[in-house]
């Protein structure tokens, strides 16, 4: 059950409509208030009859933006927009503010809804598959005796059905009209006809109808309040939003950082006072940047890519697990002490790939090692592992479950891997520098050869990457290593 909307005062007929503070963001200007100010402000124009354009921008919206002129002229043309979700508290916080309230448009319309029907305001429904419209109505009614609505229309209507459309909604006489037809149609669409349209009111709300209807279900309040409900989203419908959050999360995150930089770079020049106060400022910012930002948000990247991946991965892992119990028996998981950041030890997971007796035979294999250098421990065909072993090694499906050591934080997505103490009690000084990085899943060595680069290379490598380390880095490690993964090469 949806949350009820807290209740708000009447706002006169006649009050002055003060302005909203906005905050700037990807050249765009945002609305910065809490979610009571801004349904007054809404009503008040609404009441008021000031012809108000209202749109809700999230991380998506901006990525969109980026690549689409006509949505981002849209979106510049709008009289409001209103900040949806943690990528844009993101953003603002590079940036130095702070986003006030989160608006978006799911928790925003209840609290419409109940001030429309305290006003006696109409609301007009477009957008959604056929009947979803309808539905959403009849559970707002029902939630809100006496809220009107004057009508609904599915979104699925042809080009030359649109005069009829603006006419229907036109004869409703409708106050406001929420139009659910998805980013950026649906900006689009009231861009292009919204002068044919009376409505005083009219906003792009999205996929709101379908939550509203039942159709589909709105994630947990704790997962909201973590800024993850986007993975809610991603676990219904994976086929529809894997390519909106896999891929453009981590690509907003960079978007935002080079926005950060680009404010760091920019400031007032006039005035000697303000010169030095501007310099102040910058240098504030460049230690913010360098020192709190970048791991913040190379963090955030290893939640969204290890939580990202863990859902998608679950068919995978699922019967993987199922196979590893029919060939041997013993455990699905291995779980081994590893060393981690600063030598801080730690327990890794993995799928169980061998024998249960491996670590016992090993001292037996010893003489057959084909890794040089005598700290690691590799043979090409080791025969304790399991034909299921093999299989799920050469495509690395075995160490699926670090994501969840990843999430933990014990890992990173990228980093040097991690080392076995008996390994690390034989590093001399130089191969320490290894563990002044937190251990990852991937890394250079993991993208160029794999087990078949002798230890000391790797080594050089990882401490090469550790000075060199930065978010485009890791990026680029990411998008090498899926290549690196299907070919196989170098995996036993």
């Amino acid at each position: 059950m949806m949350p009820m909307p807290q209740r708000f005062p009447r706002t006169g007929d006649r009050a002055p409509i003060a302005n909203l503070p906005q905050a700037p963001l990807f050249g765009l200007s945002v609305g910065n208030t809490h979610m009571r100010r801004a349904v007054d402000w809404v009503i008040q124009r609404t009441r008021q009859r000031v012809r108000t354009q209202l749109n809700f921008v999230n991380a998506h919206c901006l990525n969109v933006a980026q690549r689409d002129p006509d949505y981002r002229r849209a979106l510049q043309h709008s009289d409001q927009l209103f900040p949806d979700g943690s990528g844009i508290s993101l953003a603002m916080r590079l940036q130095g503010m702070r986003l006030r309230d989160n608006l978006n448009g799911t928790d925003f319309f209840p609290h419409l809804c109940e001030q429309a029907q305290a006003h006696g305001l109409s609301l007009y429904l477009l957008g959604g598959r056929e009947g979803v419209a309808d539905e959403v109505a009849a559970n707002m009614c029902r939630r809100f005796p006496g809220l009107r609505i004057a009508g609904t229309q599915h979104g699925y209507f042809n080009a030359h059905e649109t005069d009829r459309v603006i006419a229907q909604i036109n004869r409703s006489g409708a106050d406001i009209l929420l139009v659910a037809m998805g980013v950026p149609r649906q900006e689009l669409w009231l861009e292009r006809h919204g002068r044919r349209l009376r409505a005083t009111t009219r906003a792009g709300v999205g996929g709101l109808f379908d939550f509203y209807s039942g159709r589909i279900s709105r994630a947990p309040e704790w997962l909201r309040r973590a800024g993850m409900e986007w993975t809610w989203r991603l676990l219904q419908e994976p086929a529809r939003m894997w390519r909106r959050y896999l891929l453009g999360n981590p690509l907003f995150v960079l978007y935002a950082l080079r926005e950060a930089l680009r404010a760091r770079h920019s400031g007032p020049t006039g005035g000697h006072p303000l010169l030095r106060r501007s310099k102040a400022l910058l240098s504030r910012l460049r230690w913010w940047l360098g020192t709190r930002s970048t791991p913040r948000v190379r963090r955030l990247l290893d939640i969204v890519v290890a939580g990202s991946a863990l859902l998608l991965a679950s068919p995978v892992m699922l019967i993987s697990a199922l196979a590893i119990r029919l060939e041997s028996p013993g455990p699905v998981f291995f779980a081994q002490q590893r060393v981690g950041l600063r030598g801080t030890p730690f327990r890794l997971w993995k799928f169980r790939s061998m024998y249960v007796d491996a670590e016992a035979r090993q001292a037996e294999l010893m003489t057959k090692n084909e890794m040089q250098g005598g700290v690691l421990f590799k043979m090409q065909n080791d025969p304790r592992v399991t034909r299921v072993g093999r299989f799920i090694r050469r495509f690395s499906i075995d160490e699926l479950p670090q994501l969840w050591n990843v999430l933990r934080g014990d890992m990173a997505v990228v980093g040097p891997r991690p080392a076995l103490p008996k390994e690390v009690a034989q590093y001399d000084l130089q191969q320490r520098h290894r563990l002044l990085a937190r251990p990852g899943i991937t890394c250079t060595w993991q993208v160029s050869g794999r087990s078949r680069i002798p230890f000391e290379q790797q080594v050089a490598m990882d401490v090469e990457y550790i000075h060199r380390a930065s978010l485009s880095t890791d990026v680029h490690l990411l998008i090498k290593t899926v290549p690196a993964v299907i070919s196989g090469d170098g995996a036993f």
